[in-house]
């Protein structure tokens, strides 16, 4: 069942990107894993900003191409601490990489990637054309 639109999942890319950037600060991460929190917020940004949907700007990117972006960044945020071999050395920062994971993927499963992102206002004088 798919129940994150379209708006609902640009608010929680917003938050994630919060989330990322003060990261470093609410886990005293620091060195590579403050570093790879301050590139994802940085590449999460990017490509919110650019995805076709109603909190984008440049639109971009098509909704569904964002979806299988967030689908690959999940598997690679649960993945991260064992490529990176940082499974052991850094527990919380495994941890958080690793439920940043669950949550893009759950967030990819609950999200209705076919939904239609461009908003049409009632009256419009100009004809939609598809």
């Amino acid at each position: 069942m798919k129940v994150i639109s379209p708006r609902v999942h640009g608010m929680l890319d917003y938050g994630t990107i919060a989330l990322f950037a003060l990261a470093p600060t609410l886990f005293n991460f620091d060195g590579p894993y403050a570093t790879a929190c301050y590139v994802l917020a940085v590449g999460y940004l990017l490509i919110t900003l650019a995805t076709d949907f109603p909190l984008g700007v440049m639109r971009m990117i098509p909704f569904p191409m964002h979806g299988g972006l967030e689908l690959v960044s999940g598997l690679a945020l649960l993945a991260a601490p064992f490529i990176f071999g940082f499974h052991d050395d850094n527990t919380v920062a495994r941890n958080f990489f690793m439920i940043m994971g669950i949550i893009f993927l759950g967030s990819w499963m609950l999200t209705d990637w076919r939904a239609d992102t461009h908003t049409r206002t009632q009256n419009n004088m100009m004809p939609h054309h598809n």
